[in-house]
């Protein structure tokens, strides 16, 4: 079959605006929409309708740009010193967010003095190469994970690092979506990836569109999957990867992966070079960002599913720990343990 990929971030056709699909509310209502202002811009990434690590760089590069367009010469480089930090503020895991705004960033300083017509150009075209890149990383992240995989096998997916979260094929997901693309058969179970149910509501989503043959389970069925021998490799995206290899990703990911170990079943983190920080030692040098307790009570339900004023912990991401992935998946080819010597030797010349 032929693969079509999301299309979830672009500029408007006249430049003042990042078009998204607003993943709040899929999967009943595909729309997208429109963000220009500094504060809908900065909500769009906090309130997760754009999510997921390369997505949000990517957003994140083109939203500099949009908010550039209104600045005058004068005030130039203090509403963009502003505007940076404060989008970077609005989620400090992913260190995809800081990376492409840390680009947007030298990119204008680097025009410092020129025209700012000129300025405001440059911007675009380095948004516009970030987006390219992306989408030349996911093909071959794809291309790599692929290789990892058997026809007919069925992977385990945790969260979502599909298209919706990256650009074109995905991270996680690529394999998947370049599997279906090729006529091999590949089969997902879909944890539901609890409290915000990226599983439930976006990868199933994106697999079902692609044809790919996918079961939805609670997190607290893989145990049990394994057991029985339905699962034959875990795939999982990645938030911020650490030097060693720890990787932060979706919370529940490190739960997926200690079980896998149990079972003997392999664990690939697949991820972009955007997504690697060399200048972050181990995973416990990773900001774990904690969102609202509303999202565990009620979020989700018709009526609230817990005592008003219950407290909540509510971490979004976890970290799995280096000694339980067996192999890191990036657009330069996999990557095995020792993970300091390969990913130094991969990646040892990139700074955040």
């Amino acid at each position: 079959m032929k693969y079509e990929p999301v299309k979830n971030i672009a500029l408007t056709g006249d430049g003042s605006a990042v078009r998204i699909i607003d993943q709040t509310l899929l999967p009943g209502e595909l729309k997208t929409i429109d963000l220009r202002g500094r504060d809908e811009l900065y909500e769009a990434i906090y309130s997760l309708r754009v999510r997921g690590a390369p997505a949000i760089g990517i957003f994140a590069a083109y939203a500099v740009y949009v908010l550039a367009r209104t600045y005058g010469q004068e005030e130039f480089f203090a509403r963009l010193d502003a505007d940076c930090d404060h989008l970077i503020s609005s989620r400090p895991t992913a260190v995809n967010l800081a990376r492409q705004i840390g680009r947007m960033r030298e990119t204008a300083y680097a025009l410092r003095g020129r025209a700012e017509e000129e300025i405001v150009s440059a911007l675009r075209t380095e948004a516009e190469a970030i987006h390219a890149e992306d989408v030349a990383m996911c093909r071959a992240i794809a291309e790599a994970g692929l290789s990892l995989l058997n026809e007919g096998d069925s992977v385990l997916t945790h969260c979502n690092a599909g298209p919706l979260a990256t650009s074109e094929y995905g991270t996680g997901l690529g394999p998947l979506m370049l599997a279906a693309e090729r006529g091999i058969e590949l089969k997902a179970y879909v944890d539901e990836t609890r409290p915000l149910l990226q599983g439930a509501r976006l990868t199933a989503w994106e697999l079902q569109n692609a044809g790919i043959d996918c079961t939805l389970i609670c997190d607290n069925m893989a145990a049990l999957a394994m057991a029985q021998g339905r699962i034959q490799a875990v795939l999982a995206g990645c938030d911020r990867m650490a030097a060693n290899g720890d990787a932060a990703n979706k919370i529940g990911t490190s739960g997926a992966a200690i079980i896998a170990k149990h079972y003997g079943v392999p664990v690939y983190i697949l991820l972009p070079s955007s997504t690697v920080d060399m200048d972050c030692p181990t995973g416990a040098d990773i900001p774990i960002e904690l969102r609202s307790g509303d999202e565990i009570r009620s979020m989700w339900y018709e009526k609230p599913m817990a005592p008003e004023n219950v407290k909540c912990w509510n971490p979004a991401f976890d970290v799995t720990d280096h000694s339980l992935i067996t192999a890191i998946v990036t657009e330069k080819g996999v990557l095995y343990p020792p993970f300091e010597k390969s990913l130094k030797e991969a990646f040892g010349g990139m700074r955040s």
